[in-house]
């Protein structure tokens, strides 16, 4: 899953692609490089980010999902209000990508209208607030708890397991040591065999192991999807397609699946 925010203040491409023409050129770069999937997001979730309308967030991805989805891309829109689930949906996104697991008022009842899959994400707190002092007893077993009750609330409304990801939610209300013990033991974050979804690409927890700047954190990217992969992930959400790819590829054939296209770019 190539990663396009069309937005100004994201982590680690904030402002870069936020005119349509740059936002469309990237995701043709990112689908050359082999991305299976483009996730477009028009508000910030990074911790301090600050909120944006429905009609803003609206103005800034319709456009692109809709130029996207007539170039034939598969396309996942990275949102939590329901008003633009809907109005994506309506353009005929693929996906719903909510790092809230369909909390919002409306939210839940919106995807089950419609045929589109869903991935639901873990956050302690929220994205202003989450990175203050997150807190687990035991954050595998509080990961997987929260994700089997947001699946039993979406089976509840209609929507199928077929249509249903998960994602542990990397970095949202969890500190280094959460972090690295989820990843420890990923397996054990299984939810009915749903396929999980990470993304871990650049993200701060690298900034702490390795001091280096979001633009050097591909080494350390690279590295945790490897071990997310071998955790059982099926879909890796990154920035740097290509060397996502390749890396894949390799793992894969050292793990002797040739055969098989790799999940996730």
């Amino acid at each position: 899953m190539g990663v396009l925010n069309v937005t100004p203040d994201s982590f680690s491409d904030g402002g870069r692609f936020v005119s349509h023409d740059a936002a469309i050129a990237r995701a043709e770069h990112l689908l050359a490089c082999g991305a299976d999937l483009i996730d477009v997001g028009g508000e910030s979730t990074r911790p301090g980010a600050a909120p944006v309308t429905t009609d803003e967030e609206l103005e800034r991805v319709l456009p692109v999902v809709m130029e996207l989805l007539r170039r034939g891309a598969l396309v996942s829109i990275d949102t939590s209000k329901p008003a633009v689930m809907q109005a994506c949906i309506a353009a005929g996104v693929h996906m719903v990508n909510d790092v809230y697991a369909l909390r919002a008022a409306g939210a839940v009842e919106t995807v089950a209208a419609s045929q589109v899959a869903v991935c639901l994400m873990h956050m302690q707190g929220e994205p202003r607030t989450m990175q203050r002092e997150p807190r687990y007893a035991d954050v595998v077993a509080e990961v997987r708890e929260f994700l089997g009750g947001r699946v039993a609330a979406c089976r509840q409304a209609g929507i199928e397991p077929s249509r249903m990801l998960i994602d542990p939610g990397f970095g949202f209300g969890k500190t280094l040591d959460h972090n690295l013990a989820l990843l420890r033991d990923l397996a054990r974050v299984d939810v009915g065999g749903l396929p999980m979804l990470v993304g871990l690409s650049r993200k701060s927890m690298l900034a702490t192991l390795l001091g280096r700047p979001v633009e050097q954190r591909l080494a350390g990217s690279l590295a945790l999807a490897l071990a997310a992969i071998e955790g059982g992930a099926r879909i890796i959400r990154c920035h740097d397609v290509a060397e996502t790819v390749d890396a894949v590829r390799v793992w894969a054939a050292f793990r002797g699946e040739t055969g098989r296209k790799p999940s996730g770019g």
